[in-house]
């Protein structure tokens, strides 16, 4: 009788900081977690966030960034995004956790008795739901490797319960199936003209003096660690020297998983796990990626309008999106922050776009910044810029289009202001909510596209599936209205009752697109998203078309070979 494959058992990789915040524990991560799937293994990653809100759904921009959604409807930490875009799989709710949930669970079960009237306390009642957590993603057996990333900084009052229920588990499931990854800074001072490695020592310190030995030191710094120094930090942190990883800044993040590979950070960490270290990475579509990222032949200026331009963060999923859109377009695209406060008291914008190839209107919630952002829709319509609105800057395309097409000057969405034209409405299942954390049009869903459309041609597809995230919609009664002054209403919701795209002929604008969903949380590092490719295409266009020389007679010169060669590319990708 032929004996059954022994089934290999899950092994977890255990991410922490120290020193700082923002080293970089989530690229860190999505970096590794790559250089294992280049080898053949199943990888996912988490994240353990230390803050009290069940999920930063409610929290403001400025506190979180950007809020990424999953396939699942996850209202998530932005890392989960690095995650999906480096190793191209959809990540879950069960790839995010918060000690607000974690107590949460905890207190439900409290009420219901389930802890048969034992005082419930962190140890173990906490750490056990923690590890549940960490576990719960193994049980599927889908997995090989589960890296969990740990938020925070070691030493951080909040973070230590997750620190402990790590701790426990290295002790419950072996130290041959648990790897622990410690990120530090090495600062440089430059009056001394040395780096200094005991910031590195204290925090691998308090980090074994909550029970946990480090095994791998990935360093941050300015400058390149001699061997002599990693000795000493491995010295004194009692890590073997080929396990203390140089990480120097990069000049783009998706360069990180190739420089690790050059320090074999995935063989040492298959060697301390006990797994295969003789498969072969796989990295030359990565590699490809990385060379076009670096040295495009072609550039394109991007104004992202937006209400919370001063951080980025908030829109980090939009700016990645346009390095992958970039990249295929063989270009580089240089994002122009816009703050649309700035465009409501303005008469004159013209000097906010000067030189500027494609407009996006950036999502968002509340009045604050939407006159600034439907004034700079008018401008781009007008004046024939590519165009593209996502989510909220949808809606603002639909108000304008109202207001200064259809003539409807009270146009408006209710979220703003009552009018008589409420042109953008409540869906019709939100009416009746009442609280605000995950109550929202969350997660994918399906849309049918029109064909011949901008959109259709993108995708190459009529059925396509996007993540939502929102409460309002382009209210049904004035559909006909837009669609008579030449909006077509390109994408559908499969009932026909949810405008999912709306876009302009493009004998009437180059490319004028918004969508109701958010396709920026959909693009991938080696897979752009088919409209933000299309629309840099665009915007490519436009600025070669923009650069034409005007004779003194005002008669326009010919084309350069340039503009005819990239009408011809959109021509063929249809």
């Amino acid at each position: 009788m032929a004996k059954t494959k022994a089934k290999r058992e899950t092994k977890y990789i255990f991410i922490t900081g120290g020193v700082v915040s923002s080293l970089g524990k989530g690229i860190v991560s999505s970096s590794l977690g790559l250089l294992l799937k280049s080898r053949g293994l199943r990888v996912t990653i988490q994240k353990f966030d230390p803050y009290i809100n069940v999920d930063p759904g409610t929290m403001s921009p400025y506190q979180h960034g950007e809020v990424y959604v999953t396939e699942d409807g996850a209202e998530s930490d932005l890392d989960l995004g690095h995650y999906e875009r480096f190793l191209d799989v959809n990540m879950t709710r069960a790839n995010n956790t918060t000690t607000g949930q974690v107590y949460n669970e905890v207190i439900q079960r409290e009420r219901r008795g389930d802890y048969l009237g034992a005082t419930v306390q962190v140890v173990p009642h906490i750490t056990d739901e923690i590890r549940r957590r960490m576990t719960q993603l193994a049980k599927t057996g889908d997995f090989d490797v589960i890296i969990s990333e740990i938020g925070g900084t070691v030493g951080d009052i909040e973070s230590l319960p997750f620190l402990e229920a790590i701790r426990q588990h290295m002790m419950k499931v072996g130290k041959k199936n648990c790897l622990s990854i410690h990120l530090s800074y090495v600062p440089y001072i430059a009056s001394a003209g040395e780096l200094k490695t005991k910031p590195t020592q204290h925090s691998v310190k308090t980090l074994l003096e909550i029970g946990i030995q480090p095994d791998v030191l990935v360093c941050r710094s300015e400058h390149h660690l001699s061997r002599a120094l990693r000795e000493k930090i491995g010295l004194f942190c009692n890590v073997e020297t080929k396990a203390v990883i140089e990480a120097l800044d990069a000049p783009t993040i998706y360069e990180v998983p190739l420089t690790f590979a050059e320090e074999n950070v995935d063989t040492i960490v298959l060697e301390k796990l006990g797994l295969p270290t003789t498969g072969k990475r796989d990295l030359a579509k990565w590699r490809k990626f990385v060379e076009r990222v670096l040295h495009p032949t072609k550039s394109v200026r991007i104004g992202i309008v937006g209400k919370y331009v001063q951080l980025q963060d908030a829109y980090k999923s939009i700016a990645e999106a346009f390095v992958h859109a970039g990249a295929e377009n063989d270009a580089k695209v240089e994002l122009i922050w816009i703050n649309s406060e700035e465009l409501e008291p303005k008469r004159n914008i013209d000097s906010y776009f000067k030189d500027i190839d494609g407009v996006l209107i950036a999502p968002g919630f509340g009045s604050r910044g939407v006159e600034g952002k439907i004034k700079a829709i008018e401008y781009v319509r007008k004046r024939k810029i590519p165009f593209f609105g996502i989510c909220l800057g949808m809606q603002c395309a639909v108000i304008e289009y109202a207001r200064n097409v259809c003539g409807r000057k009270d146009a408006n969405s209710t979220e703003f202001k009552e009018t008589r034209d409420s042109v953008i409405d409540l869906m019709p299942d939100q009416k009746q909510v009442q609280t605000k954390g995950a109550t929202m049009r969350l997660g994918s869903y399906p849309c049918i596209l029109k064909r011949g459309s901008i959109v259709n041609r993108a995708y190459h597809d009529q059925f396509i599936t996007e993540r939502h995230r929102h409460r309002y919609e382009l209210n049904n009664e004035y559909r006909p209205m837009l669609e008579a002054a030449g909006m077509d209403m390109s994408g559908v919701s499969p009932d026909g009752k949810l405008v999912e795209i709306v876009e302009l002929p493009r004998e009437v604008h180059p490319f004028f697109v918004g969508v109701q969903f958010h396709p920026e949380l959909k693009s991938r590092a080696t897979k752009a998203h088919p409209i933000f490719r299309e629309f840099v295409k665009a915007s490519l266009v436009h600025k070669e078309e923009r650069g034409l020389e005007i004779h003194r007679n005002g008669k326009a010169s010919e084309r350069p070979a340039k503009v005819k060669k990239l009408k011809q590319e959109e021509a063929s990708s249809k």
